[in-house]
């Protein structure tokens, strides 16, 4: 008996494991995380600027960040369960759990509709605004770009690059409603920032994509047309972070730099013979773009 008991504890851990790995890709985690992080950023540049004070209000960015969180989940939910259909096509999706199975398309709508419901009562508690902000970015992401612009437009991942400028003005928003020119600012930073990231992934999976009839910009218009798009993305990020003079000189500098590696890298990519891997050093490029630069605005405004 004892031997049996052993042995159900050892089948199950494995199934477990598996378990929470399927449900974290549901509502695709790593977006989540990255999300957080400029969140986060808006949170803090907001305390910062109109001198709040962060650690007297940790309930705001707790329900903040937790919202945030909840929305971006719960939308990536049903993204996964609006895109049943073509997601078995391509080998990058073909795992998901609602290809597998693991997850019924009725059990994925009730996490994806209480994520997103829990998300906006906790942003909601944090301001109105933050609350309004979580709700268009929760539209711009299922509705414009997952229902609509996807599958039929070309300019689908620019229409997509708006839901993902959202989460800084969420966090910004909880702590300061009006809108000004930093929060403009670290919008513009995300918007700009997601077309060369993306269209980089694209490159990668331009025959999956076009297997599943999706029309990424690598299908339609080919390599030589994306790449000069995110060539003229890049020089767009350019002067966007001179519009948070606040964070001092030795922000400036490091954004400059960044911008000025990732130009080159760009550059670069029209004398390549391998496209695929040159994709794959602008997208790694890319996260650590982001990575770095919110967190050198968080830094810099404390040094400041």
């Amino acid at each position: 008996m004892s031997n049996d008991r052993v042995l159900s504890t050892r089948k199950t851990g494995p199934e477990t494991t598996s378990f929470v790995k399927d449900f974290l890709a549901l509502i695709k985690i790593g977006i989540v995380n990255s999300n957080l992080v400029t969140a986060f950023t808006g949170i803090w540049l907001a305390f910062q600027f109109t001198n709040g004070h962060f650690l007297q209000q940790l309930d705001l960015v707790i329900c903040t960040m937790l919202g945030t969180a909840f929305i971006i989940g719960g939308s990536g939910a049903m993204n996964n369960y609006i895109d049943q259909d073509i997601d078995p096509i391509m080998r990058r999706t073909s795992n998901r759990p609602t290809v597998t199975g693991r997850f019924k398309p009725g059990l994925v709508l009730t996490i994806s509709f209480s994520f997103l419901f829990v998300g906006e009562i906790l942003l909601f508690t944090a301001s109105f605004a933050a609350g309004m902000w979580g709700l268009v970015g929760i539209l711009a992401y299922v509705v414009l770009y997952s229902m609509w612009s996807k599958r039929k437009h070309v300019s689908n991942t620019v229409l997509g690059s708006f839901s993902g400028a959202i989460p800084p003005l969420i966090g910004w928003t909880a702590v300061e409603p009006t809108l000004g020119f930093a929060p403009l600012a670290l919008f513009l930073i995300m918007f700009a920032w997601q077309p060369p990231h993306f269209y980089a992934l694209a490159m990668k999976r331009t025959e999956e994509y076009r297997a599943a009839n999706i029309p990424m910009l690598p299908v339609v218009k080919g390599f030589k047309r994306t790449k000069v798009s995110m060539l003229g993305w890049i020089v767009v990020l350019i002067p966007l972070p001179f519009l948070l003079p606040q964070l001092n000189t030795g922000f400036l500098i490091v954004a400059t730099l960044l911008n000025v590696g990732w130009l080159a890298l760009a550059i670069s990519g029209f004398k390549v013979r391998d496209h695929i891997k040159w994709a794959n050093k602008m997208f790694i490029y890319s996260l650590n773009y982001l990575t770095i630069l919110f967190v050198s605005m968080v830094i810099f405004s404390v040094l400041g």
